[in-house]
């Protein structure tokens, strides 16, 4: 499995309008086995992305999805920039299949 743990910064005020459009163009990407978008409590306009995917090259094929690509063009204009980013490998847990 292939993991992404980031954090985006939306432009002041703006962050669950991004948090809407990014959920909307993730529902159908083929291998992704979780993608969960967090509010960071400690900061207003923070958010967290953490992906489980069953592959890199499956992630990669995500990015020229057209929900994605539209996601990307509508919600480019209110992240203010990305930190912390940090690739992973899982190994399982709750909500994952467990290591065959």
């Amino acid at each position: 499995m292939y993991g992404l743990i980031g954090k985006m910064t939306a432009v002041p005020g703006q962050r669950d309008t991004l948090i809407d459009i990014l959920l909307e163009g993730t529902g159908e990407m083929p291998g992704c086995l979780s993608y969960i978008i967090a509010r960071d409590p400690a900061d207003a306009d923070a958010l967290w992305i953490t992906e489980v995917w069953d592959n890199s090259d499956s992630h990669r094929a995500s990015l020229a999805l057209p929900a994605v690509q539209q996601a990307i063009a509508r919600g480019k204009p209110l992240i203010a920039g990305f930190s912390h980013r940090t690739e992973t490998q899982p190994v399982g847990g709750h909500g994952l299949a467990p290591r065959g």
